[in-house]
């Protein structure tokens, strides 16, 4: 139970530094090892459903897109779907392509009353490189954790 503690204190800390409107704010490797060391902490997916077949998925992740494509348009039953998958008092970690729709994500759902929102920073693909090309610099996919592709 330590390096879970440890995990989230130190995510709590990451938050509070960048003034966060949610609990935490993880690595990729991070929610992973607290993902394999709780199973009950939810790690909700909130990329478009295109994104998950196209480019992968993370296997036992909830997949409940915040923007719908085309057109990236925000899903207005996104907290519904939430609220129907995922327990307010669960740990939730959000993730996305880059980190910032699972930032959003956190935020709506800390506000909707969920009390333990963790973001993961640099999403699935991870940050864009100089050549303006994502996987290849960070992200969940870059650090070697599980995912799948249809």
């Amino acid at each position: 139970m330590g390096k879970i503690t440890e995990i989230l204190q130190t995510a709590q800390q990451r938050a509070r530094d960048l003034n966060l409107p949610y609990e935490g704010a993880l690595t990729p490797t991070e929610a992973y090892a607290l993902q394999q060391a709780s199973p009950a902490m939810k790690l909700v997916d909130v990329r478009a459903r295109a994104e998950i077949d196209w480019v992968g998925r993370i296997p036992g992740a909830v997949e409940i897109e915040w923007a719908t494509y085309p057109g990236m348009k925000p899903n207005p039953n996104f907290l519904a779907a939430l609220q129907q998958q995922v327990d307010k008092e669960s740990v939730v970690l959000f993730i996305c392509r880059s980190g910032q729709r699972s930032h959003a994500s956190a935020a709506a759902a800390t506000q909707a009353g969920y009390t333990d929102c963790y973001n993961i920073l640099e999403g699935f693909e991870g940050d864009k490189n100089p050549a303006n090309r994502r996987n290849l610099i960070n992200g969940w996919r870059f650090a070697g954790l599980p995912w799948e592709q249809s």
